[in-house]
């Protein structure tokens, strides 16, 4: 059971940033980097979920995988269109 909370929680926890990128289109203030580990660390928290079957690991990390994406998809996009 605190496995479900604590995966609802750090989960839902996205949600209000990925609203505010995709409203704003501002990612000045997301570090690249930081969010390509992220996004890679936390697909790999999800492939490690799979391998262990441990369905709070996988959902949450799912979902976490793609909303943190969209917001470093976003961020690719302003770094090459400030390149331009």
């Amino acid at each position: 059971m605190v496995g479900y909370i604590a995966a609802t929680l750090t989960t839902i926890s996205f949600i209000p940033q990925v609203i505010q990128v995709v409203k704003t289109k501002d990612t000045s203030s997301i570090s690249l980097g930081m969010y390509t580990l992220f996004v890679v660390g936390v697909a790999m928290w999800l492939v490690y979920g799979l391998v262990i079957g441990d369905l709070p690991m996988i959902i949450s990390n799912a979902i976490t995988t793609v909303l943190s994406s969209i917001i470093l998809g976003y961020k690719i996009n302003a770094v090459r269109q400030n390149k331009k």
